[in-house]
């Protein structure tokens, strides 16, 4: 081996550590800043500690189901519209029905619906993805904003009764389906022909149809994952604040390509994806936005969080995007 291949797959290996390492570097810096900032205003830490849990665990778990559609380079931006449909839906049944089951079940269908709407139209009809979701957020937006006013008012929003899954409302139960949802989704990705079949069709998707891998069918299981996540975001959403307004979950779209990329996830998919990304994401992109909120008074501390936001999400991708052309240098 010559000095300078020896040189290149040395840079190469270090640029792997520090894109490995960095997103929990990154998650542990934010949470010390987190407490510096409370503990500077005076704030009480256990409250503001239940805000950014309550945050994180819907855009977790939602990232997580997203993570199984970025894997095959594609995109999902639609699962926000989708949670607060699923969200609404939910409220609108049990106001219907008075029954707490019938709504569970109604939240967690619609949001596999609403997932494989997408997929179906973007498998069978050959619609690109990414114009599937878009005309998808924009329907699911709108039909949900009409329920919402036509129900609860222009000003208003549409509610359950408070004290209806107040006893749900534990962070121990939070964790539970967390911990089961993210499981099943670690075990999919990671142990079974469909997760690594997923990777190889992101990282390649011409030499997994060379092989004879039917995308499409990845593509639709992907949407289902990612579905269940949408339910389960807006379970958790109504078991937090049990109603909904048309800017409930409106920016979790986003907001979840911003997360999985702080998590260490390239945004091109592929091998390199990993499930992981969207819980460290989910808290470190819920932390800095909190922390320039607590800093930051007033409208301007939502629009320079939104800035700083940006501005990590490029420098992130930079990174990623430098790793991955450093794995196409011929060997």
């Amino acid at each position: 081996m010559s000095r300078k291949e020896n040189t290149i797959r040395k840079s190469y290996r270090r640029r792997k550590i520090l894109s490995r390492f960095m997103p929990l570097l990154a998650l542990l810096l934010l949470f010390l800043s987190f407490l510096l900032a409370v503990e500077k205003k005076g704030y009480r830490t256990d409250l503001y500690l239940k805000i950014i849990f309550n945050e994180t665990a819907v855009l977790a778990v939602v990232a997580t189901g997203a993570i199984f559609i970025f894997t095959l380079g594609s995109f999902g931006i639609s699962l926000g519209a989708a949670t607060l449909f699923s969200a609404t839906l939910g409220i609108l049944t049990y106001m219907e029905s008075q029954s707490v089951f019938l709504m569970i079940f109604v939240i967690f269908i619609s949001g596999i619906l609403c997932s494989l709407t997408s997929s179906l139209l973007a498998s069978f009809f050959r619609i690109p993805a990414f114009v599937t979701t878009v005309a998808m957020m924009s329907v699911l937006t709108a039909v949900s904003t009409q329920i919402i006013t036509s129900r609860g008012g222009a000003l208003g929003g549409i509610s359950i009764p408070s004290g209806l899954l107040k006893p749900l409302d534990t962070p121990y139960f939070k964790l539970l389906l967390m911990a089961l949802y993210i499981g099943i989704a670690v075990f999919i990705f990671n142990f079974t022909k469909i997760g690594r079949r997923q990777k190889f069709i992101g990282a390649n998707p011409l030499c997994a149809k060379l092989t004879g891998i039917r995308a499409s069918r990845y593509t639709i299981i992907a949407f289902a994952m990612a579905g269940l996540g949408v339910g389960l975001g807006a379970f958790l959403t109504l078991i937090y604040t049990p109603s909904v307004t048309s800017g409930t979950a409106g920016s979790i779209g986003m907001n979840i390509i911003v997360a999985i990329v702080f998590g260490g996830m390239p945004i091109s998919g592929g091998a390199d994806s990993k499930i992981y990304a969207a819980l460290i994401g989910g808290f470190s992109y819920t932390l800095l936005n909190n922390t320039l909120k607590i800093l930051i008074e007033g409208n301007a501390g939502y629009g320079i969080s939104q800035m700083v936001s940006a501005l990590f999400f490029l420098l992130l991708v930079f990174i990623t995007s430098m790793n991955y052309r450093s794995e196409q240098l011929p060997r």
